[in-house]
């Protein structure tokens, strides 16, 4: 990458060598980065990744929006009104 460029991740920790995005961050090898997943969730204390000031990491929340907990809690409703009545949806097998 280039030592302008940004790295994002907020899909699988796995996909980034963390072991090697720490230095190329802390040397300048890439301008920063923007991570939402880690290998080791949540991120402990004493982290590098807490630290270095080109770094925004935020708690796995990629996922948070309006609309997906308006999903989730309809669903929810919807899944638990199913099963009371005895004709389960959305059935795990």
């Amino acid at each position: 990458m280039k030592p302008t460029a940004y790295l994002v991740n907020t899909s699988r920790a796995a996909i980034v060598d963390q072991s090697a995005l720490a230095p190329a961050l802390r040397e300048g090898r890439i301008a920063g980065a923007g991570l939402d997943v880690f290998e080791e969730e949540p991120l402990p204390t004493g982290h590098e990744f807490r630290t270095l000031p080109n770094v925004l990491a935020t708690p796995h929340l990629g996922y948070v929006s309006e609309l997906n907990y308006a999903t989730f809690f309809r669903e929810a409703a919807e899944d638990i009104g199913a099963y009371l009545d005895g004709a389960p949806i959305r059935v795990l097998t």
